[in-house]
């Protein structure tokens, strides 16, 4: 465990507990409560490249992607669930977020919109499509919204990625992105001040992933003129563990090989496919130490769906990946609509927060750092992102923003209120 004489904030460390409840039960609200929000023009709004996170579809509504928290400039991700206890409301000009009558959140701030959003690539697609804002100066491409693996039958029960298409497929323009295309939004990005992305998407096998990921790398050196972009490559497991060695020499700096579940039997049970197609669980493990080898220690990520098996297998994987160099990120399961476990519930906020609290005890104790951890990961959404920078002392008065420019917590709250 983390070392007790640590004395932690706690009023940022209240604002963090309450994002893992929200991001767990999620918050209630009427869908037309964001009318009079300048989504799409000064407010980022959520734009379904990979997965839908709420609990309930809205083709027809738009909602924020976060809420910001006052103090410490956390971002809550925006989970619509109409049975949530934690309620928004819009009053006077603001608004807060209610529990049993009594406000949690007042005056909420919302995420600003970059700028590239507006912009479009030279064949005129739409740079939001292609790359999302993950917060923190991270950039997320999704290179395909569909998966193979649901016209075999073998989706992973959690995921809802074919569903996400089906659903905003058309709102959201979701498409092929071509190398060019990303490489020319990336550009755009970085000279707008981000300074990470990750690459990931479903399972295409009439695409050989490997070859597609290095022209992405290619086309996006020369469009920004920097041979290490700080890139992640989001893959999955292969018997031919020599094609890891390719990615590096592509200029990715990280990779990514989410096993999302650790339990032997429940692997095979919850990610069909992952067994058919990747050689199983032990394969998959195997391929995460080939990928620490090539790429250097905590170079490699590998998320975990926290919530489906019990506990103590999700505390024993991330302990063996950690132990290992292996930065292994606990994710709340979210339920999510489309999914084939829609409908089902995730384990309650105590439980997810005893995952947060050993995961990040585990990273300080086996020397992860800050930066590595920021470098291996795609964005902000995970509890143990905000909870390991408030261990490790980062300062909580300075925020990167979308841009990438440091300016102090209040003068972060300041803009995105302004009108």
């Amino acid at each position: 465990m983390a070392e007790k004489n640590i004395e932690l904030d706690k009023e940022l460390l209240a604002e963090i507990q309450l994002k893992n409840e929200l991001q767990v039960y999620g918050i209630n609200f009427p869908p037309d409560i964001f009318k009079d929000l300048e989504l799409g023009t000064k407010y980022k709004e959520q734009v379904n490249v990979l997965f839908s996170g709420d609990r309930h579809a809205h083709v027809a509504y738009n909602f924020p992607v976060c809420v910001i928290t006052p103090k410490g400039g956390y971002q809550i991700r925006v989970v619509w669930d109409k049975s949530s206890p934690y309620t928004l409301k819009y009053e006077d000009g603001r608004f807060f977020i209610e529990y049993q009558g009594a406000i949690v959140l007042d005056n909420l701030s919302f995420a600003k919109r970059a700028k590239y959003y507006d912009k479009k690539t030279s064949d005129g697609t739409l740079m939001k499509t292609v790359a999302v804002d993950y917060g923190y100066g991270h950039m997320f491409v999704s290179y395909s919204n569909e998966c193979f693996l649901k016209d075999k039958g073998l989706d992973c029960l959690f995921c809802n990625i074919n569903a996400t298409k089906a659903l905003y497929g058309d709102r959201d323009h979701v498409s092929w992105k071509t190398p060019k295309q990303i490489a020319e939004t990336i550009a755009e990005g970085y000279k707008e001040g981000f300074n990470k992305m990750t690459v990931s998407g479903g399972f295409i096998p009439e695409r050989r992933e490997v070859e597609y990921y290095i022209d992405v790398a290619e086309a996006i050196q020369e469009a920004t003129g920097l041979e290490d972009f700080n890139g992640t490559a989001c893959v999955g497991a292969t018997k031919d563990f020599s094609v890891f060695e390719n990615y590096k020499q592509a200029g990715f700096r990280t990779i990514a090989s989410n096993i999302e579940i650790w339990n032997p039997k429940m692997f095979d049970v919850i990610c069909p496919g992952k067994t058919e197609y990747c050689g199983g669980r032990e394969n998959w493990i195997k391929a995460l130490l080939y990928e620490v080898d090539v790429f250097g220690k905590f170079n490699v990520r590998s998320t975990m769906v926290s919530g489906i098996e019990p506990k103590q297998d999700t505390l024993e994987g991330l302990q063996y990946l950690v132990e290992h160099g292996i930065v292994a990120l606990p994710s709340q399961w979210n339920p999510n609509c489309g999914s084939a476990l829609e409908g089902h519930r995730t384990p309650n906020a105590e439980w997810h927060w005893d995952v947060f609290e050993k995961a990040v005890a585990l990273y300080r104790n086996n020397g992860l750092t800050w930066q590595q951890f920021a470098d291996a990961t795609a964005g902000s959404d995970s509890v143990a992102h905000d909870l390991f920078r408030l261990y490790e002392g980062i300062p909580t008065s300075e925020i990167v923003t979308g841009t990438n420019r440091i300016i102090t917590a209040e003068e972060f709250i300041d803009e995105a209120l302004a009108v």
